[in-house]
């Protein structure tokens, strides 16, 4: 490896000689994830031997192959400071963990250029954000959706952000959401496996695809509370896809109430009879977050109750 702290140089051993570019070089330079290298080689600062900027992360490696790895300088963010107000579980130097109330988007994007979490999180921590994330979502590592509840951990610093993006490219970050999805699940409890992908029709949506196509997503439910039409249940992710716990309940049979885009339209029957438009946004809260501490490699597990709109809503449909 070299020792200039800007650029590093890996040389292929026997072991991973016909791996992936990006597998290489993840089992050969320390500190940078998979994920990362790949982000490094799509915008070229991955080269051969005669500097020529390689862009294929799937490239085969062979046998004595150098490459070097340049780490460009952090970009400033471009997300100002917002004096938003926070629910924060935990915090350390090195990573906070916040219960995200529901219309709260994660990262400035076309539409919501402020008034983010981001915005709250940069006010929060001074600025200390790790810059891994890229100048629109400084820290952030994964995120849910706007109208989604619930936990999720943001970085504060470059090895903190590696060391759960690891976690959760292994699939062994812990992530239970609660749901009220319309009717009964039967069986109460399962396994959902599938492949989503973005839908042929709307590239706006998600959808499930035919084997091989997008990426293998798994979902483990149960079913916690029969309701009036609907049922309390929780879906614990062996994957973490974009709308995953959406498109499943939905393949199911059995879409979150308020679901507006993978949902039904139309009233719902409550206990007392009555009947009311559908639930204002997607039923679903992210109720139980687990990691290891990527710099203690401590333990650390949190739960959020559910949020008061969604308790109203079970009160509502109990029977």
């Amino acid at each position: 490896m070299g020792e200039a702290s800007s650029s590093m140089t890996a040389i292929v051993n026997e072991a991973l000689s016909g791996a992936r570019l990006d597998k290489a070089l993840a089992g050969l330079v320390p500190g940078l994830s998979r994920e990362r290298l790949k982000a490094l080689i799509l915008d070229g600062h991955v080269s051969g031997k005669r500097g020529q900027p390689l862009r294929d992360p799937a490239l085969k490696v062979a046998a004595g192959q150098s490459f070097t790895v340049t780490l460009p300088e952090a970009a400033p963010a471009e997300a100002v400071a917002q004096d938003i107000p926070l629910d924060i579980a935990y915090e350390d130097a090195h990573l906070v963990v916040v219960n995200k109330p529901a219309g709260l988007v994660v990262h400035p994007a076309a539409g919501n250029l402020d008034g983010t979490l981001v915005n709250a999180l940069l006010h929060h921590c001074g600025g200390q954000l790790s810059g891994i994330g890229g100048v629109a979502r400084p820290g952030i590592v994964h995120r849910i959706d706007k109208d989604t509840s619930g936990l999720l951990v943001v970085a504060k610093t470059d090895a903190a952000h590696e060391g759960l993006s690891v976690q959760f490219r292994d699939h062994s970050i812990e992530r239970r959401y609660r749901a009220i999805v319309r009717g009964h699940p039967r069986p109460s409890s399962g396994r959902i496996e599938t492949w989503l992908g973005r839908s042929d029709h709307d590239r706006k949506k998600m959808a499930v695809l035919r084997e091989g196509r997008g990426k293998n997503a798994i979902t483990h439910y149960r079913t916690i509370e029969a309701l009036k039409g609907a049922a309390l249940v929780e879906c614990q992710l062996e994957t973490g896809r974009t709308h995953q716990v959406r498109v499943h309940m939905s393949h199911l049979g059995h879409p979150l109430i308020g679901d507006p885009v993978y949902g039904r339209a139309g009233r719902m029957k409550f206990g007392n009879g009555a009947t009311k438009q559908s639930f204002g946004r997607q039923a679903l809260h992210a109720a139980a977050l687990g990691f290891i501490h990527p710099i203690t490699k401590e333990r650390l597990a949190f739960e959020s109750a559910l949020p008061a709109d969604m308790q109203e809503l079970l009160s509502q449909l109990r029977v």
